[in-house]
């Protein structure tokens, strides 16, 4: 009793059941083991059918069903191994993943059978239009029509027409008609029904006595010929918007000229089978009204354009043409015939650009400014002046004899674009020259010249008019460096006084045209601009040749991004198919550190080297893990790329579920298993791409790499736009940029690595798809991008010192810098504090803010106001060659290489005790004397391309000193003995008075009330205050002050800020007793001292000789005391030295 029934709380027991126990021989129905017992009783119903097929006395065995006997050998089948959890898993991801790509499958599917037509689109030029016209609504009908949708205005929509026929000139002056029905032979055929009173074709031409009408004969005319052409004619219509059907563009008439034969067959088509079905149903064999109709229509009389018409359409045209603003100076057509290679000749037609060169030339011509927007990679920079040269400018014959300038902001791009552009015009560097700071190769047979804008500014102030130039193209506007701006902010106003001397002699001056390329759409800040262009010039867009580019996204953003570049380009290198690698980095330190790293794992090995060897270097290395390896979970996963429609960009973003099994399968995605199997363990040429580097280095990245081997360049953002890299498939974005800051109160300049904008990570994706469809591999995150990324890069005008372009604008006579046209005006606050310190230099007048004399020897040299003034004040005792060394080495740059301890060293042996300067200067007189190798750079921890530059830039000082300044006798003398230490302490006096506001005293002194503070064995932790900012500064370790004790004030030559610290570098140590002599214009002076007592001069009363207390800085340091010579002015004594 009770057996099988479940015991009472039989689940509960089960809780002190052990893990091991076996179950219960004979469990109760129900229980927790009933279903453990392997033997226990089946269910009490019985099927009968089952007990007669089971008897084995039966006289007939009937055979089983197929689904007894499958069940009944299922039953004797060994059961199949349980799964383990892991290949369950692996099992569901993977049949996730398939039906993933099943069903992105059937969307593409889909997507490719659904096709739209966009001529039902309305173009944006038509918002604001009132109404269409006449052929807009006729030609809207007819797509609607044709694409099966309603059409929308049926009243205006005149698709069926009756047509009347004019009268023809001949002798039957009556109207022909066609009956309108016709009798049948055939005595059983069914006459058709009747429309009621629906129209038909030739409806019109139905005679009343159901006569048939006779056929209509053409009248033959002389047809005149046109000198218009019919796409002029009908580009003229389209834009006049005129309503006549019988024009000659008119799209709803049948018979529209002799060249639509074809069209006038594929109307006829649907006539002639109509006639046919008529002709099956036994209808009269006679010709139909509706075949008279579709006869006669073939011999009506075609339109012509009356002689009246087209002479006032000729002359609407060329009105329509005219349309800039040059109104009657346009040159006369001029062509110079260029024989180019055919290969040249085949690269050119696949550019963009070429299919809007008339377009360019016209605008150009008619215009004094033009815009043209088109990506790197159209064409552009090189097309537009192979435009210009084959037109006639710059040919000593034409209208416009002037060169072709071209300004690029860098000089490896002016350098490149010269010799391509020279390549395929096919002629030589003295006709398509370059000229850059230090080197140039223009002669007197120039006729297209590149350069940098710093350049073009110079000859500005020498030239105003730019009278050598007849066309003038910026490249690069995009980037809106300083140089840009302030260039075509100057070339405007040019383009007015050049206008204005052309219209009064036009042999002599001719107008100057501009030609403002740029990369990206943004150029409102030219076209809106009514101070910089009174008329908006016209903007010309030019599509680039550009291959879709898939975009991978990191799903996390790892601080260590020169490390992520690192493992992404050997990912790149050791499973993707063949292609160029583009990386982008922040400045010559990053791309140093990569390049050793990537050389070292890849090193340059023949392409008959073994496998095995190359896998045994990589193991020996052991690069990677070694010094870049990230935190667990922070290494990046892609996802397959996903490509809809025509867009050539397509974001990827990562799964958060994704893991790192997919990662290894995703980021192969995109290729072909062909492309995948073709992967060669080949040796990576590894490049080097940065400003510091010399030309010739620069320039190896425009050569095919040696064979066998993948191309990888590392570079800043010069090869964000300037320059098109040949062969580049894959782009590794930091998504970083080094920019120079500049903070308007402090003075205190930055270089702070930041994220770059959205338009710069686009541009650098671009370069991906220039040759081929390629990927970019971004190292941040898409929310980081998002919200992270500016749109757009602040122009450099505002984040600039502007001391420099206010000192050239007052040499130009241009007083009011605020009032001048800047495309992005800077903050007043800049504006300001650069008269400022042109006002303490004494480059201009205090009270009438004009350029003084000082101010215009000043602007001569082609470097900063206050390296210039030390360069005028440095002729004494002399110290001029030093001078020039010194200023030579401010401007260039710090030459003395710091990347390990052996060469800081090495630095070492230039050091000078008091000044970081003079150490400089000790360095470039070394190098001089030595002869200026490669091997002394070597040796002493210099940098060669920047002591080059600095010799250059030595000698051009030089000479513009020696043709500037007859009394001065100076030359280069590589052979120049060290200064004596007099002459050292002069030139720290000079140096002190070009960096008269960058002046720092020690806190401790300020604070004692002007004792001489705490001494201390060096500088470390010994904080400086700084004239025009709160916040404490210390003397940088790299210093040679750094190491001594540090001195009461100092001047420095540049002033930086990190999180931690504001440090001072270039520093020298001051004198306190020298700033009342040269910073007057810095200096306060209170009420004479008692003691020593005044003085009268020759014993005049009204001139006498006082000691007073200089106060120096807007913070009034007190300084030593000083004589000053007084005079009185009625009750008043006036300092006579502050005058």
């Amino acid at each position: 009793m009770g057996k099988s029934r479940a015991r009472y709380n039989e689940k509960g027991r089960a809780s002190s059941r052990k893990p091991n126990q076996k179950p219960h021989p004979r469990a109760r129905a129900g229980g927790l083991d009933w279903d453990d017992v392997d033997n226990h009783q089946p269910t009490t119903t019985i099927d009968p059918s089952s007990a007669t097929e089971q008897d084995p006395n039966a006289l007939i065995m009937m055979p089983k069903k197929s689904t007894e006997t499958e069940t009944a050998n299922d039953t004797h089948k060994p059961k199949a191994p349980k799964m383990t959890k892991k290949k369950r898993e692996r099992m569901e991801r993977y049949i996730q993943k398939k039906l993933k790509k099943d069903t992105m499958v059937k969307l593409m599917d889909q997507l490719s059978e659904s096709k739209w037509s966009s001529d039902l689109l309305r173009s944006s030029k038509t918002i604001g239009r009132p109404k269409q016209s006449a052929r807009e609504q006729l030609r809207q009908a007819f797509l609607e029509q044709k694409a099966g949708v309603n059409i929308t205005d049926t009243s205006n929509a005149r698709l069926f027409v009756e047509k009347e026929i004019e009268e023809e000139e001949d002798n039957n002056n009556q109207t022909s008609t066609i009956a309108a029905s016709s009798n049948t032979t055939n005595n059983k055929a069914t006459k058709p029904q009747q429309p009621q009173s629906t129209p038909v074709v030739g409806s019109a031409l139905k005679q009343t006595d159901g006569t048939p009408a006779m056929p209509l004969t053409k009248r033959k005319r002389k047809k005149k010929q046109s000198t218009i052409p019919e796409s002029a004619k009908k580009r003229f219509k389209q834009r006049m918007g005129m309503e006549s059907d019988a024009s000659f563009d008119s799209s709803d008439s049948e018979y529209d000229s002799d060249n639509n034969d074809d069209d006038d067959d594929d109307e006829a088509k649907p006539r002639e089978s109509v006639a046919k079905l008529l002709e099956e149903e036994n209808i009269d064999e006679k010709p139909t009204a509706l075949e008279e109709v579709v006869e006669a229509s073939k011999n009506i009389a075609k339109p012509e354009l009356r002689k009246e018409e087209e002479d006032e359409i000729k002359k609407k045209l060329l009105e329509e043409n005219k349309g800039g603003d040059l109104n009657d100076d346009v040159a006369r057509p001029f062509y110079v015939p260029v024989n180019r290679l055919e290969s040249v000749q085949e690269t050119r037609s696949n550019l963009p650009v070429c299919g809007e060169e008339q377009r360019i030339m016209e605008a150009i011509r008619n215009n004094t400014v033009v815009i043209i927007c088109g990506e790197t990679g159209s064409g552009k920079t090189t097309q537009v002046p192979q435009f210009l040269y084959e037109a006639g400018w710059s040919h000593p014959d034409s209208d416009n004899p002037g060169l072709i300038g071209v300004t690029q902001p860098r000089r490896v791009a002016a350098v490149s674009m010269a010799k391509r552009v020279g390549h395929e015009l096919n002629l030589s560097n003295q006709e398509v020259s370059y000229q850059i700071r230090y080197d140039a190769t223009t002669s007197s047979k120039t006729r297209i010249k590149f350069m940098t804008d710093g350049v073009l500014l110079r000859e500005l102030s020498q030239d105003l008019l730019l009278t050598k130039y007849s066309v003038l193209i910026i490249d690069e506007a995009h980037e809106r460096n300083l140089n840009t701006d302030i260039l075509i902010g100057v070339v405007s106003r040019v383009l007015k006084l050049r206008a204005e001397l052309s219209r009064e002699d036009r042999e002599k001056i001719k107008p100057l045209r501009v030609v403002i390329m740029s990369a990206t759409l943004r150029v409102t800040d030219f076209t809106e601009n009514k101070t910089l262009f009174a008329k908006p010039p016209p903007v010309i867009n030019v599509d680039a040749r550009q291959f879709p580019v898939s975009i991978h996204f990191n799903k996390r953003t790892p601080d260590d991004y020169v490390g992520e570049a690192f493992k992404k380009v050997s990912k790149i290198h050791d499973r993707l198919p063949a292609g160029g690698i583009l990386v982008f980095l922040t400045g010559q330190n990053e791309i140093t550190h990569l390049c050793k790293l990537l050389r070292k794992k890849y090193p340059s090995l023949p392409a008959t080297a073994s496998k095995k060897k190359k896998r045994q270097e990589e193991k020996d290395n052991k690069v990677e893990s070694e010094t870049q390896d990230l935190p667990n979970g922070q290494a990046d996963v892609e996802v397959e790329d996903v490509e809809l429609g025509d867009n050539d960009v397509v974001e990827e973003d990562f799964d958060l579920e994704t893991d790192d099994e997919d990662d290894e399968s995703d980021f192969e995605a995109g290729f072909d298993d062909e492309e995948l199997g073709s992967v060669r363990d080949a040796p990576l040429h590894v490049l080097p791409l940065y400003s510091m580097l010399p030309t010739e280095a620069q320039l190896r990245v425009f050569q095919p790499p040696p064979e066998g081997t993948r191309l990888c360049v590392i570079a800043t953002n010069v090869a964000e736009t300037s320059i098109t890299i040949p062969g580049i498939r894959y782009v590794v974005d930091c998504g970083k940029v080094k920019e120079r800051k500049y903070d308007v109160e402090s003075g205190i300049q930055s270089f702070d690595v930041d994220w770059t904008s959205k338009a710069s990570a686009d541009q650098r994706a671009g370069r991906a798809g220039r040759t081929q469809a390629g990927h970019c591999y971004r190292l941040f995150s898409s929310a980081v991008f998002d919200h992270e990324f500016p749109r757009f890069s602040l122009p450099e005008i505002q984040r600039m010192p502007l001391e420099g372009v206010v000192l050239n604008m007052k040499s130009m006579n241009i007083d009011q810098v605020v009032n001048f046209p800047f495309p992005t005006p800077p903050p007043r606050e800049s504006l300001y504090k650069a008269e400022k310190l042109l006002e303490y230099l004494g480059g201009i007048d205090k009270r009438t803010k004009h350029i003084t004399d000082y101010g215009d020897a000043m602007a001569l040299f082609p470097i900063a106001p206050r390296l210039a003034k030390m360069l005028i004040i440095g002729q004494q005792h002399e110290c001029l060659p030093y001078v020039v060394i010194m200023v030579s080495a401010l401007s260039v740059g710090n030459p003395f290489d710091t990347e390990d301890a052996q060469k800081r060293n090495h630095a070492m042996t230039f050091v000078s005790e008091k000044s970081d300067i003079l150490t400089l200067v000790t360095a470039v007189g070394a190098y001089e004397y030595a002869g200026g190798t490669d091997d002394f750079c070597r040796e002493h921890g210099l940098r060669q391309k920047a002591m080059t530059e600095i010799r250059q830039l030595r000698r051009q000082l030089t000479n513009i000193v020696a043709a500037n300044f007859p009394g001065v006798d100076i030359c280069v003398d590589p052979k120049l003995k060290p200064p004596s230490p007099k002459q050292l302490t002069i030139l720290r006096q000079i140096l002190t008075a070009g960096y008269i506001d960058c002046i720092a005293v020690r806190a401790d002194v300020l604070e004692a009330g002007g004792g001489q503070g705490a001494r201390h064995k060096n500088a470390s932790g010994v904080a400086y205050k700084l004239m025009w900012s709160d916040a404490d500064a210390y003397i940088h370790p790299t210093s040679v002050l750094y190491v001594q004790e540090p001195p009461v004030m100092v001047t420095y030559t540049e002033l930086t800020e990190t999180p931690r610290n504001t440090w001072l570098k270039g520093v020298s140590a001051v004198e306190t007793k020298w700033l009342s002599n040269l910073g007057k214009t810095l200096c306060t002076y209170g009420r004479p001292l008692n003691y020593p007592l005044p003085k009268f001069v020759d014993g005049k009363q009204d001139r006498r000789i006082v000691h007073v207390v200089p106060n120096f800085g807007p913070k009034d340091w007190p300084l030593p005391a000083i004589e000053a010579e007084q005079h009185r002015v009625g009750t008043r004594w006036v300092m006579i030295s502050n005058q």
